[in-house]
């Protein structure tokens, strides 16, 4: 007799500039054969994206889901996000990036460099997706000195419905190992951190090309 589908959170957090609302109900997701499924949520993620948000776990790791929302364009963004081997552009925690393998096209493994005073030096790292057309980006943990074993983070793009519709709602989840040592909570706390964390100062980096190309 197969094993019960884990038991699982996702945690989808709307940003805007004015508000947070945290989405916690058994409406966002569901569990099939040891796979989570992320719903589409109402103007966030469509229903054509969505599969790039589910992930296969298992009872020793968690899934969650962060979402921004941006007055920068799609194009800003991603002009900035799909830079697999300038990750530093807006993610602070990361001091340098180098390719050690590939050109920039699926499969490339790049090496970062962490700030000193985190629990971490270096990750190795493998670009899995790449959609310019979709603005899907996906990535891999493969090494390092870090806690994140197993990590896979994918992030798409939507135009927003706020406004006149030139924003952006950016959506990032991952899948990653609880360590042995920590907690499910804490291991959710700390990653989901650090994820919101990047996609704010994203959101800022876009929108200040945005005003360079305006002004």
């Amino acid at each position: 007799m197969p094993p019960n589908p884990p038991k699982s959170s996702l945690l989808l957090h709307r940003i805007n500039h004015t508000t947070t609302t945290t989405i916690t109900n058994h409406h966002d997701l569901h569990c099939e054969n040891n796979t989570l499924f992320i719903n589409p949520v109402t103007s966030t993620i469509p229903n054509t994206i969505a599969h790039y948000h589910t992930h296969s776990i298992s009872s020793d790791q968690l899934c969650s889901a962060v979402v921004q929302e941006t007055t920068a364009s799609i194009t800003a963004v991603w002009s900035v996000v799909r830079r697999f081997d300038k990750p530093q552009a807006y993610k602070n925690f990361i001091k340098s990036c180098n390719l050690v393998g590939g050109n920039g096209d699926v499969g490339t493994l790049r090496e970062v460099n962490l700030i000193s005073g985190l629990p971490a030096a270096r990750s190795t790292e493998r670009l899995e997706i790449l959609d310019e057309e979709r603005h899907v980006i996906s990535f891999s943990v493969v090494g390092g000195d870090h806690k994140l074993a197993n990590y896979r983070s994918v992030t798409t793009l939507h135009p927003s419905a706020e406004g006149d519709g030139s924003g952006t709602v950016i959506v990032e989840s991952y899948v990653v190992d609880i360590p042995s040592e920590n907690t499910k909570e804490d291991t959710h706390v700390f990653v989901d951190t650090i994820v919101r964390c990047n996609l704010q100062s994203l959101a800022q980096t876009a929108e200040n090309i945005n005003n360079k190309c305006c002004s």
